[in-house]
């Protein structure tokens, strides 16, 4: 690198790598997912730095340029990244660059993947009755004839449906550009995949309403299954709105 050339990627690998103040390197984004590299691609990359470590990269915290965008943190605030929060997904896939902690960046990226007993069930819980929620409004809305109103609020639907069968799989949610992705690759337990996003596709678009009830009808049983009926129960009548004709 030269003066008044941009800093790339590899620069600062190099850089960084010569720094003993930094004890990992994680690359996250489309360069972390095998085959979802475009042209627009850029390098999304955390530097890790030891606790109270002192050293000039800090300096580069927040820069982000075309081909590279970095966030330098310490160990302490790398470790609550995303737990929770939306960098999660992003962590869970990252790739690591650099680790000199023998494996302890890994299993922190590990631990990120991976939700506890506790915090699956209440996410799934929460999930649950906001897919539930949606997805009775939406039926109510098409029944009214609110044919705008019914799609969002089907569209809403599958948006929490994904969220709690991830929840389910004790896995936080990809975002939507890897959603395909993550499926092709780590599929959810107990549902084939093309299905699941085909019908998510048309519940999102159409809002129909035979199809949502149908889709209820398996998730019930599903979320029945996982210990989580008083959830569905405190709907108590309305459920026959949302369970097929």
């Amino acid at each position: 690198m030269t003066a008044g050339q941009p800093l790339t990627y590899d620069a600062f690998v190099a850089r960084a790598t010569a720094d003993p103040a930094v004890v990992g390197l994680v690359l996250k984004g489309s360069r972390a997912h095998e085959d979802m590299v475009t042209e627009h691609s850029d390098h999304d990359l955390y530097v890790v730095l030891a606790d109270a470590a002192a050293t000039e990269l800090t300096r580069f915290g927040g820069h982000r340029t075309p081909g590279l965008d970095l966030v330098v943190v310490s160990l302490t605030e790398f470790r609550a990244a995303g737990m929770p929060g939306f960098e999660r997904y992003a962590l869970a896939r990252a790739r690591i660059v650099l680790d000199r902690l023998d494996g302890g960046i890994a299993r922190i990226l590990a631990a990120k993947a991976h939700l506890d007993a506790d915090e699956a069930r209440g996410d799934a819980q929460g999930w649950l009755d906001a897919y539930a929620n949606s997805l009775y409004r939406s039926i109510k809305n098409a029944r009214d004839g609110q044919g705008l109103a019914a799609r969002l609020d089907a569209a809403d639907s599958a948006r929490f449906l994904l969220e709690l069968l991830f929840a389910l799989d004790r896995r936080p949610r990809p975002y939507n550009k890897y959603l395909e992705w993550e499926l092709a690759r780590h599929p959810l337990p107990g549902w084939d995949t093309g299905l699941l996003l085909d019908t998510v596709d048309r519940v999102a678009r159409t809002g129909d309403v035979a199809e949502q009830r149908r889709l209820f009808a398996r998730v019930e049983k599903v979320a029945r299954r996982a210990g989580h009926g008083a959830v569905l129960d405190d709907w108590g009548a309305d459920l026959g709105l949302m369970r097929p004709r």
